[in-house]
């Protein structure tokens, strides 16, 4: 391979080639998007080499399937503020590795003996739908809303060492509803879908909080699902906590998704829509009326209907 350009370059690029020899004869073979993800960074990160990259994921991934490893600079000051701070907020829009990496953080932290059990939180709440009365037992009716979190679980462990530690509560599944009154203590806490939550059940989680805590809250502003999405608990977290020591807030953004190419495209061509798109919807009991005086202006007429006699 000949490389042609200024000397700067020229070095960097012969360094990642090193780097990528020296791996791979230590049998370490990156996938493509993986190995896309580390080039990214080391290219935004003049101080970063493959090597440091790869030491830093091995570290993570100890007693994991896989290597956990930061693809984009949003995606690595994430993984730092996790292993720096007790409460995390991961913000932005879907594929961007937020619940993934939580759950690969909380995974790394059990195994490596910092905490005793991983919670894992997630609000009921439907994508625009209604599933009515779902049959079977308790934890049959909530795993459902649960699933991914479950995905994240299987992915990065042995299908029957999470069912190992989900037999003996070592990792903990729950609606958030199961949250109240509990103090959770020397644990990893994550809740998913935080844009789901009320500004009430947000205050009650984020005070569950025990000794020897870490919690992570995920969350994608752009995608509530509840009937009056002002009233969200994450975009009141967002206001109220920000710059509060010991929380950090971590953005990403289209660029951070590693998903399909795909995704990536269709998170900005509705980025893109925004401005014409129709504002969030009024909260309940507001009305506009169009063309008429304003109410206090408007005289004081008798009700069209009276009363029915009792």
């Amino acid at each position: 391979m000949h490389v042609e350009g200024p000397d700067e370059g020229v070095t960097k690029v012969q360094r990642i080639f090193q780097d990528f020899e020296a791996l791979r004869r230590q049998g370490v073979n990156p996938h493509n998007g993986e190995l896309n993800g580390m080039l990214r960074l080391v290219v935004a990160d003049p101080a970063t080499t493959l090597r440091s990259l790869a030491d830093s994921g091995k570290q993570r991934s100890a007693g994991v399937k896989r290597t956990v490893q930061p693809r984009s600079i949003n995606q690595r000051k994430y993984v730092e503020a996790i292993e720096q701070n007790d409460m995390v907020f991961g913000v932005g829009p879907a594929g961007t590795g937020k619940t993934y990496l939580a759950v690969a953080m909380a995974v790394a932290a059990i195994n490596a003996k910092k905490v005793s059990r991983i919670v894992l939180v997630r609000p009921a709440v439907e994508a625009g739908e209604r599933l009515g009365f779902l049959p079977g037992s308790l934890q049959e009716k909530v795993d459902p809303y649960l699933r991914p979190l479950y995905d994240a679980l299987y992915d990065l462990l042995d299908a029957e060492k999470v069912d190992k530690m989900l037999e003996k509560n070592v990792i903990e599944v729950a609606p958030l509803a199961f949250m109240r009154g509990r103090t959770l203590n020397d644990a990893f806490i994550i809740m998913d879908e935080a844009q789901n939550t009320t500004i009430e059940q947000m205050k009650m989680f984020l005070t569950r909080m025990g000794a020897n805590s870490k919690a992570v809250i995920t969350g994608d502003i752009t995608q509530i699902d509840l009937p009056n999405p002002r009233k969200s608990g994450l975009l009141d977290a967002i206001n109220i906590l920000d710059g509060v020591e010991g929380i950090t807030f971590c953005h990403f953004e289209d660029g951070d998704v590693v998903r399909h190419a795909l995704v990536q495209r269709i998170v900005r061509a509705y980025e893109s829509a925004k401005p014409q798109q129709q504002e969030l919807p009024l909260p309940l009991g507001e009305s506009i009326q169009v063309g008429t005086q304003p109410r206090e202006n408007q005289p004081a007429t008798q009700a069209t209907h009276p009363a029915k006699p009792q």
